[in-house]
Formats: C-alpha cells, structure tokens, sequence
C-alpha cells in the first residue's frame, strides 16, 4: 500500500502546517526558515514518488464501471480546476469569490477523475485527494478565522487567470498521456 503511504505523508506534512502553526513556527525557527522549507519540500516530493510508485504497482480491479458520458464531464470540470489552480497563485477577483481556489480546484481535479475513473487505484488516489484537500480547508478556515476578502483587482485580472488556465488545460492535455499513461487527445 505504497500509494496510501504516499498519501499519509502528504496529507500529514500539509496539515501539519494548518493544524499545528505553534509547532511548524518552532520547527522553522530551530531549523531556520531556509532548511525548514528544504525539508517540507522533501517530504513532499518524497510523498509524491511514494504515490507515483504506489500508483504503478495498485493491484487492478475495478470499484465501478463510469458511464461513457462522464467523460465529457470530466473534460468540462478540468478547465474550471486549472483556472482555480492558477487563481490561487496570482491574485484575482476570483480570490474575493473563493476563499480557497487551490483547495477547490483539488477538489474539483479529483471528483472530475473519480466521475470517469472507476478502478480502485483511482478512487483511492483521487478520493484521497479530496479528502485531504476538504480536511485542508477546514482546519485553515479554523486556524485563520473569519475571512478577509482581499481588494478588487478587476476584471482584467480576471481574464488573464482564466486564460492562463485554459492554456495550462492545453498543457495537461497534451502531456496527459506522459504523467498518466491516458492520451487525452486524438493522434
């Protein structure tokens, strides 16, 4: 169970930061911000072999069989996933919208994959996912309190973010079958 390891690590390491702030300061205080960062870093790009590795080796079986039709659902809740994605890295009304465009957008990504995935290898990585990304945003919305919707930004802003994110929907498109083994687009 490689790919539940992989999960555990890096659903640990990310509320680590949410769920004990006096603890991860103190660690980035005795560490040093720098090598603090480096090791959160490798944790997390450890988690991340351990589900890509985990990934490969699930056993196969199938959880459920989707409906064909899924698919275009799939196709149609990835654009709006990626431009949350971005969202949450560049500031945007989006942002006044949505207090958590990053954990939405995780969400987003893995119930658009559970929708046309039905093996048991992807309901555990996907619903993994959103598990983590929906404890992720609870204990953020705990630990931060009430929300402060940042200023304006205005539309312009608006449309660079969903631009970029139906570029970036392009990229994934192109490079799917390279990270997933799944060819999204017609040769």
């Amino acid at each position: 169970m490689i790919l539940v390891l992989g999960l555990l690590l890096w659903s640990f390491a990310h509320l680590f930061v949410a769920v004990m702030p006096a603890q991860r300061q103190q660690l980035s205080e005795r560490l040093g911000v720098g090598p603090y960062r480096g090791l959160f870093s490798l944790v997390i790009v450890g988690a991340l072999v351990l589900i890509v590795m985990g990934w490969k080796q699930f056993p196969a079986g199938q959880l459920y069989i989707p409906p064909a039709g899924l698919r275009h659902a799939t196709m149609s809740l990835m654009p709006i996933a990626l431009i949350l994605f971005v969202a949450s890295q560049f500031p945007s009304d989006i942002r006044r919208m949505i207090r958590h465009p990053q954990m939405v957008a995780v969400k987003t990504w893995a119930l658009a994959h559970l929708l046309s995935n039905g093996e048991w290898r992807s309901v555990v990585l996907f619903g993994g996912l959103m598990a983590w990304a929906v404890a992720e945003t609870i204990f953020i919305n705990r630990r931060d309190g009430a929300r402060v919707k940042p200023e304006p930004t205005g539309v312009g802003r608006v449309l660079i973010t969903v631009v970029v994110g139906i570029l970036l929907t392009g990229v994934v498109m192109y490079i799917h079958p390279w990270i997933a083994g799944i060819p999204l687009l017609p040769h």
